[in-house]
């Protein structure tokens, strides 16, 4: 058993050590808190490094947009071309005349 330094070679009670040792561990569990903390900052600051290097786009954004708006303006017409075609069993080329839409929003609107 342990001694006390302050009961001048009294020996402990089991409760005393048990203390002294809780407070032990717990000084080590808060230095190696304090390493794994200090070593966690040292590879957030490698990897913000690392980052900010950026990386090279094949496409860059504004590009990707009007792609995407193009694309989308392709299948629309796609879409009403067949529609209006295969489905409605008539000439794909007329889906795009005007006549044809005032027909189509006269129809829907019941001005006729």
């Amino acid at each position: 058993m342990a001694t006390n330094p302050n009961s001048k070679g009294k020996k402990l009670d089991k409760e005393q050590e048990r203390e002294k040792k809780r407070k032990a561990l717990d000084e080590a569990t808060k230095q190696n808190t304090a390493k794994k903390e200090s070593s966690k900052k040292q590879k957030s600051v490698k990897e913000e490094k690392a980052s900010k290097k950026g990386r090279r786009r094949v496409l860059p954004i504004w590009l990707r947009i009007i792609l995407v708006l193009l694309f989308s303006a392709v299948a629309l017409v796609l879409g009403l071309m067949v529609g209006y075609g295969v489905i409605g069993e008539g000439n794909p080329t007329d889906a795009l005349e005007m006549d044809t839409w005032k027909h189509i929003w006269n129809f829907v609107t019941k001005t006729e």
